[in-house]
């Protein structure tokens, strides 16, 4: 074991150590206390199916750490279900639960001064929240994906968790009966697991694995199947001789790793949230990381994979097909990602990809030949133009017309937004304006899958843009625009759009831009004021001070 390790300062020096005495009472007998001390942050609750399972892994990761010479020590932390605060004002904490768990994975390891930290989860922000707190750190450490959800099943059709919420579309279009919308509702999903197309979830776990910080194959197994334990296992033996060897999450989270990151979401179809995390992994690590930089790549990448939501296929298909490291194995072979990055493992990404074939499997259609991709060039465009200075995301994939231009419908809250969509007010040729929903105008960035299901639902996917300082979902696609900066609560352009003013959307331009004289801007930011906080305590009032522009990541320790 390396004479280094945190743990001594707590375990060290002889029995008249009185630190000694409360870790026996835990567990540890004589021979424990030269061990490595390693945590293990489980994210097991029974809120969310994305985190049913976790306690069971935890289970499977203490055994494989002991096995491997270390002690682990097994802490909880929190998470949120997304899905089930969709469309509510409890929306507004999922941001800020990337944020918690952070703090708490942080508070726990340094507090407790342990040598290493594996940890757990399934919903969308445990994964970020837990690599933000491993940068922060700088301590051995790996990520293990509790897996996806299986796919459910309704007249011959896969069915994901945004199935229903397009089913609430077309209800209320008047597509489907009342007993067509419980029918997808009762069956959309099956059981435990992380939403199961390429939404944020499996968006994330897939770009870990991409940057090595979880092993290959990981981050797209199902949740309820043994490969999935197996590979916790295999991941608590990996951490603990990452702790024997001193491997860093900074000699691995590298802006080689970063630039592979990107360039596997881009290939696989991945959320617009991974432009959020990514920037606020790479400022909690010290890599510099901006907007333009997804952009770079997403010129040189396609997309391979034709996953839901956008796609036909769903995650626990695409890992049939040979999942993330055959992507990662096309993409290397074109140059297009850094061979030499180095893993959690100890080898490198080219060592770790030596034996997969440059093509996919010719008797699978989930991942395309690089000669025929779904879309020749990435689908997450950076926008920008005088309605989003610093930046904004669009999610172009599935999209039969990137451009619009047309008459804002401006809304001040998303609640207000699918109102009018549900009532049939928003019609072909709209602009949606969804403000004051921004990390801090929220606060918190809520997602808008209710509104722009709801768009889908009522067969105007193609017709009608929406464009929001808050996130969308990862289930999300249609000719959307989120994440605009500067927000409308700091006095972005967004903030100074009337009803009826022309705008226009162009992901072939990558612009955004508000129809009105620059006089006129001025005349009405002259005349704008900022609105009160909607809350004064608690921790959305606590975010709402700290947190940053999403351009920047939306996190809360910048310049501190």
């Amino acid at each position: 074991m390396p004479e280094n390790l945190r743990s001594q300062a707590i375990t060290a020096g002889n029995a008249r150590s009185p630190n000694r005495a409360m870790l026996r009472a835990v567990g540890f007998g004589d021979d424990d206390f030269v061990k490595p001390i390693v945590g293990v942050a489980n994210g097991y609750s029974t809120i969310t199916p994305c985190n049913m399972g976790l306690g069971d892994l935890a289970k499977r990761a203490e055994a494989g750490i002991r096995e491997a010479g270390g002690m682990p020590q097994v802490f909880g932390t929190i998470t949120i279900s997304d899905g089930i605060s969709m469309g509510t004002e409890g929306m507004k904490y999922s941001l800020v639960s990337r944020d918690v768990i952070a703090d708490s994975i942080e508070t726990v390891c340094n507090g407790q001064s342990l040598d290493g930290v594996l940890a757990i989860g399934g919903c969308d922000k445990n994964m970020p929240g837990a690599m933000i707190a491993m940068a922060r750190m700088n301590i051995p450490a790996i990520f293990v994906y509790g897996g996806t959800i299986k796919p459910g099943h309704l007249n011959g059709k896969d069915l994901t968790v945004v199935s229903a919420f397009e089913a609430v579309g077309e209800h209320s279009a008047g597509k489907i009966t009342d007993e067509e919308l419980l029918a997808v509702e009762r069956n959309a999903c099956p059981g435990a697991g992380s939403c199961g197309g390429m939404f944020t979830a499996n968006t994330m776990s897939s770009a870990f694995e991409a940057m090595g910080m979880s092993l290959m194959y990981s981050s797209t197994m199902a949740a309820e199947d043994a490969e999935k334990a197996d590979s916790t296992e295999a991941s608590a033996k990996a951490l603990v001789n990452a702790i024997q060897q001193q491997i860093l999450p900074s000699q691995i989270l590298t802006r080689q790793a970063f630039e592979n990151g990107i360039a596997t979401i881009m290939a696989v179809g991945g959320s617009t949230n991974s432009v959020l995390h990514l920037l606020a992994i790479a400022n909690a690590i010290g890599v510099e990381l901006t907007l333009d930089d997804f952009e770079t790549i997403r010129k040189k990448v396609p997309v391979l994979c034709d996953l839901k939501p956008s796609g036909q296929y769903v995650t626990t298909e695409f890992h049939q097909a040979g999942g993330v490291p055959q992507v990662m194995k096309m993409l290397l072979a074109q140059g297009l990602i850094h061979g030499d990055a180095l893993t959690v493992s100890g080898k490198t990404i080219a060592e770790q990809l030596a034996d997969i074939p440059t093509e996919p499997p010719a008797d699978q259609s989930v991942i395309r030949p690089w000669g025929n991709p779904m879309y020749a060039q990435g689908h997450l465009a950076i926008l920008k133009g005088n309605l989003a200075e610093e930046g904004s995301v669009a999610k172009i994939s599935g999209v039969k017309n990137p451009k619009i231009t047309g008459p804002a419908r401006v809304f001040e809250s998303e609640e207000d937004c699918l109102a009018a969509i549900l009532t049939g007010k928003i019609v072909a040729g709209d602009v949606v304006i969804v403000r004051y929903e921004g990390p801090k105008g929220g606060p918190g960035m809520r997602e808008m899958l209710a509104p722009t299901s709801a768009i889908i639902g009522a067969g105007l996917g193609d017709s009608v843009g929406l464009i929001t300082d808050g996130r969308f979902s990862g289930g999300t696609y249609g000719l959307v625009v989120g994440h605009v900066a500067p927000e409308a609560f700091v006095g972005g352009t967004i903030a100074l759009v009337k009803e009826g003013d022309s705008v226009t959307i162009d992901a072939t331009r990558q612009v955004i831009e508000l129809h009105v004289a620059d006089d006129e801007l001025a005349q009405r930011r002259a005349q704008w004021t900022a609105p009160e906080p909607r809350y004064r305590r608690g921790v959305l009032a606590k975010y709402a001070k700290l947190v940053s522009s999403s351009s920047l990541g939306a996190v809360t320790d910048l310049g501190l």
